[in-house]
């Protein structure tokens, strides 16, 4: 891993915001307009712009899938002005592309940024993934446990009854009988259509999101982006990588892992400090979205630093040109 000394965290924090924002801006333009790829192409193309105003030799470890099927911020592709510390970075230029289509809530611009060598270079397969808030000793919820035996032992330590607890999980078939058993508890279910790092975010902030534990199968490069947003909010985070086939775990040879059973934990995740940014594209329950005034477009963006745990939220008055 890279000396942690040389990561300028503080000082990189607002040109991390400014990528955000620049992609959310960008992507804007196509929300409600029914073309998912455009959306999600204008937010890549500004998110790539702005990384490489910055002072950092940065590498893409999570991004738009490999060289060949991305044609911007693939992994394993070089931003930055190429002076300063080498980074890691994990994007996700618009989480939601389909949310920021249809103009649906809770679409937003991602990205993290830790020292070399911090973020595990997660391959484009599935993950298994279970997160809870701050506040709770460790072991409270495990991989290992039914999806009942999580409601029960997260209500036991809140001391509170499983019918006052609330589980988020993305709507899939693959989740139906899932959602039975944490039903079957008394426990409340909210059902999300995309955007899983949103939703484990959710978990960080029980008392104003009404989200006490997230739940269920999603993109393994959207959990390392959880992760990092958790590593600065609090709260536990476990994943376990699904393999579908013989090319899925290629993939995963391919980015250095060899334990296909092994559950991460978030510190497992995100090996270092790490700095997080979001913006939101389509109004949510996390941030609001772009919203257009006279002669303005302004944008929400939560700027997170796990070294000191801070969390700001800015807003930004961008001028129409």
């Amino acid at each position: 891993m890279a000396d942690a000394r040389e990561f300028q965290d503080r000082l990189l924090s607002l040109g991390l915001a400014r990528v955000s924002e620049a992609a959310a801006l960008a992507s804007a333009k196509l929300i409600g307009r029914g073309d998912e790829k455009a959306a999600d192409q204008a937010a890549v193309n500004a998110m790539r712009d702005q990384l490489n105003l910055l002072d950092i030799k940065g590498v893409v470890v999570i991004g738009e899938g490999e060289r060949d099927e991305a044609p911007m911020l693939y992994i394993g592709e070089e931003v930055g002005t190429g002076q300063g510390p080498a980074v890691d970075i994990a994007l996700d230029p618009l989480e939601g592309t389909t949310l920021t289509a249809k103009d649906m809530p809770n679409a937003l611009t991602v990205i993290a940024m830790a020292p070399r060598g911090s973020l595990l270079h997660a391959p484009d397969v599935y993950m298994e993934k279970l997160a809870i808030g701050p506040g709770y000793r460790t072991g409270v919820v495990t991989m290992a446990m039914s999806p009942s035996e999580r409601v029960s032992a997260l209500a036991a330590a809140k001391g509170v009854s499983t019918e006052n607890i609330t589980v988020c999980v993305l709507e899939r078939p693959r989740h139906d009988e899932m959602i039975a058993e944490i039903r079957s508890t008394g426990a409340s279910i909210r059902l999300i259509t995309d955007g899983d790092v949103a939703g484990v975010m959710h978990c960080a902030e029980p008392d104003v999101t009404g989200i006490d534990m997230y739940m269920g199968s999603g993109g393994a490069p959207e959990g390392v982006l959880a992760a990092a947003a958790l590593k600065c909010m609090g709260g536990q985070f476990f994943g376990k990588l699904l393999f579908r086939n013989d090319d899925e775990r290629a993939r995963a040879r391919k980015a250095g892992i060899t334990n296909f059973d092994r559950v991460y934990t978030r510190d497992d995740l995100v090996r270092g400090d790490v700095i997080f940014a979001a913006t939101g594209v389509t109004d949510g329950s996390l941030l609001a979205g772009i919203k257009r005034e006279p002669g303005y477009l302004t944008a929400e963006t939560i700027l997170m630093r796990s070294k000191t745990g801070s969390v700001r939220r800015m807003v930004y008055r961008n001028p129409i040109r």
